[in-house]
């Protein structure tokens, strides 16, 4: 262990109940969103990597059914989510009609493009909520935290001034050691909320980013049926 780390160590066990509480309570923030931020880099990496090589096949497939195969080997991708249940809302549409009124060409087509739209716009939500999750936490660590810690410093000042008047003594060897201790809070607050703030605002834009690409994914998807089966 280093001289440093030693002396965070020795200040932590030194602090007193309140200042021992706080650190407790920004260690719990700051070890929830560090968990939080390594699943969510793994989460977007592969949702990025599935969705490319999804595309890819979409795009070379000459009919939906083909596509079906490639969905359960990307299924971190929010795309496959939107395919599944635009084609499933699809294939029921297709049957149906042909139940009712078969064509004589062969043909199939859909009753309502309508709901295939409705269908996808729900998988999308869907989507957008899986990976969204957990976000909120990093949201109120980055902003919840230094006010924590700041709350530990003014309580260990309050306690340092409360030690000078009992002791009398306004020397910079009494009052250091308060002072320091109190200070170690505001340090831990910013050590929690930093990195959730910056990994916030990151994963935000990698969201807007898929969000964008699920746009585009349903457009052409809609695009494509209203070719085929209209």
């Amino acid at each position: 262990m280093t001289e440093n780390s030693g002396n965070v160590v020795q200040l932590f066990l030194a602090a007193g109940m309140t200042a021992k509480v706080v650190l407790g309570i920004l260690g719990i923030f700051s070890l929830a969103s560090w968990a939080i931020i390594l699943g969510k880099v793994w989460s977007f990496s592969r949702a990025g990597s599935d969705s490319r090589d999804f595309l890819a096949h979409f795009r070379r497939s000459r009919k939906f059914a083909d596509v079906l195969g490639v969905c359960d080997r990307c299924t971190a991708s929010p795309l496959v989510g939107i395919f599944r249940a635009g084609y499933t809302e699809l294939e029921q549409q297709v049957k149906a009609g042909r139940d009712v009124a078969p064509s004589d060409t062969g043909r199939l087509f859909v009753k309502s493009l309508a709901g295939i739209e409705r269908a996808v716009e729900r998988a999308a939500a869907v989507e957008t909520t899986r990976l969204t999750r957990y976000l909120p936490f990093l949201a109120t660590t980055a902003s919840a935290t230094p006010f924590i810690g700041l709350f530990g410093t003014v309580w260990g000042i309050m306690s340092a001034f409360r030690q000078i008047g009992l002791s009398g003594s306004t020397s910079i060897v009494a009052v250091a050691p308060g002072i320091s201790e109190a200070l170690v809070n505001t340090a831990a607050g910013l050590v929690a909320a930093v990195p959730a703030l910056i990994a916030y605002n990151n994963f935000n834009g990698r969201l807007r980013v898929v969000k964008a690409e699920m746009r585009d994914f349903a457009l052409e998807f809609l695009n494509l049926a209203e070719r085929h089966f209209t």
